[in-house]
């Protein structure tokens, strides 16, 4: 970990021509092919002074070579990085999601990456502990502080490491998990609105749990009373339990994976372990639209990530269109389709217009109801678009 930054010994990284735009309207990041010349020495992750070939000081960020993204900005030119920067930032993003935490919601994502200008850092309360994924090299530096700083702002009962992702691994890192501070309970157990939801830190998706459905999955309940819902890719029932708790009259969860299902089923036993009128289905979500000769008054349809990347966008749009085509053509008049894509390569044009050609091949006349993304505890830089990974629209089927 770096004891204090030393501006005046930074490598200085100047842009090419014409590259200097996106930097100076605040985005934060800068590609290999818009490097021109790099002075100084430099090493993996290290903090850098970034200019315009007028020699105009742009602003600061870390340096990676191994990675795509070379250089992530930490701030412009008026407000040099420091550490204490780093630990307000902090300080600043625990203290902006106090409104969201309340009797009935003691969990939500408390820093998001660059949506809270930390890039590369990602923190989940979850319960009385934090998770933490530490993503790229230049993070990475500042670990020591990133641990302590959340300790003195958060007081965690434990803070549990989850940086095992693909993308430690583009950025020449080796993947790290486990506590590095107290022990996570046996059985943990969120709260949102009002219901509760067990989270397996150690063995589930990214951190554990997707906080960024919580209003999503709220907006639900004005929709199921006394309907019947099927809950397309359910993971761990967080649609679902929302719709029986609102009076859905059935509910079907659908997941490939049996560890998905089991997982739901307990949640759903945990809030509601009298109820009845639910039915879990391990199988394919295709294959069960396909095949299924129910008709719904509600589908969800929340997949996982079907491009990762922007070269496998063209087939990923043929799977989103083909799985709205497939919801379309089972919801009943007046039904009502729940229907996401958390792929970053797909902006919201894009999800918008595969949508509406499914709509116009279902053959059905379509209204749209919302137009939803993640919630606020889920910020957004706005010149960062490729930060609203999650949009979806809620659509009625007319006739």
């Amino acid at each position: 970990m770096m004891n204090e930054l030393d501006h005046d010994t930074l490598p200085v990284i100047i842009l090419k021509k014409g590259r200097e735009k996106p930097v100076r309207t605040g985005h934060p990041w800068i590609f290999s092919g818009s490097i021109g010349q790099i002075l100084g020495k430099t090493v993996p992750g290290c903090l850098c002074k970034v200019q315009e070939i007028s020699g105009t000081v742009l602003g600061y960020g870390y340096y990676n070579s191994n990675s795509a993204i070379s250089i992530r900005m930490l701030s412009n030119a008026k407000c040099p990085f420091s550490l204490q920067l780093l630990e307000k930032r902090i300080f600043d993003a625990v203290a902006r999601r106090a409104f969201i935490l309340d009797e009935h919601t003691d969990s939500c994502r408390l820093i998001n990456s660059e949506g809270d200008f930390l890039p590369g850092l990602i923190v989940d309360k979850v319960n009385r502990g934090l998770v933490v994924q530490l993503l790229t090299c230049g993070i990475e530096q500042f670990r020591n502080v990133i641990i302590s700083s959340l300790k003195k702002y958060c007081t965690p009962e434990f803070i549990y490491e989850r940086s095992d992702t693909d993308s430690r691994k583009r950025e020449g890192l080796q993947e790290q998990e486990g506590a590095l501070y107290g022990s996570v309970p046996p059985d943990l157990e969120i709260s949102e609105n009002g219901l509760s939801f067990s989270v397996d830190i150690s063995g589930g998706q990214k951190t554990g749990y997707f906080f960024d459905q919580r209003e999503n999955r709220y907006l639900l309940r004005t929709y199921v009373p006394g309907k019947s819902v099927c809950d397309c890719f359910s993971y761990s029932g967080g649609f679902s339990v929302n719709a029986l708790y609102a009076g859905a009259s059935h509910v079907e969860l659908v997941d490939i994976s049996r560890n998905a299902v089991s997982c739901a089923q307990k949640n759903i036993g945990r809030n509601m372990p009298d109820i009845h009128n639910v039915n879990y289905t391990c199988s394919d979500v295709f294959r069960y639209l396909r095949e299924t000769s129910t008709f719904y008054d509600c589908i969800i349809c929340d997949p996982p990530k079907f491009a990762k990347h922007a070269g496998e966008v063209d087939r990923a749009a043929r799977g989103y269109k083909d799985i709205n085509l497939c919801a379309l053509k089972k919801l009943n008049k007046d039904g009502i389709l729940f229907t996401f894509s958390c792929s970053q390569a797909i902006d919201m044009k894009l999800f918008r217009q595969i949508v509406f050609a499914a709509a116009t091949d279902s053959g059905r006349p379509i209204q749209v109801l919302h137009t939803l993304t993640a919630g606020p505890d889920h910020p957004v830089n706005v010149a960062h678009i490729e930060g609203e990974y999650l949009k979806g629209l809620v659509l009625r089927v007319v006739e």
